[in-house]
C-alpha cells in the first residue's frame, strides 16, 4: 500500500489560513462576528470595530472565515493561505 503525501491531493484538501484584517476601513457592521463568532468580535475599545480574536485560522473552520470575510460590506478582510 502505498500512501501518497497531502500535498500531492491538490485543492480537495483544506488548509489553514491566515486573516489580514484592515482596521481603517472596518465600519463596525458585526457581520463577521455574526457568520464566525469565534475569530471576530466587536472591540470593547469605545470606536465599536471589530477587531480578529486570532488570526491565524485551522483547517476546519476556513470555509467559515472565508464566508465571513466575503459578507463584509467594506472589503476590510481577506483570508490568505499559511
Amino acid at each position: 500500500m502505498v500512501l501518497k503525501d497531502w500535498r500531492d491531493q491538490g485543492a480537495d484538501v483544506a488548509q489553514g489560513c491566515r486573516i489580514v484584517f484592515n482596521r481603517s476601513t472596518c465600519s463596525g457592521i458585526g457581520l463577521c462576528e455574526m457568520h464566525a463568532p469565534d475569530y471576530f468580535e466587536i472591540a470593547d475599545d469605545g470606536d465599536g470595530l471589530m477587531t480578529p480574536r486570532t488570526l491565524t485560522v485551522d483547517a476546519e473552520h476556513r470555509e467559515m472565515v472565508e464566508h465571513a470575510a466575503s459578507s463584509c460590506p467594506t472589503a476590510s478582510i481577506t483570508v490568505v493561505d499559511l
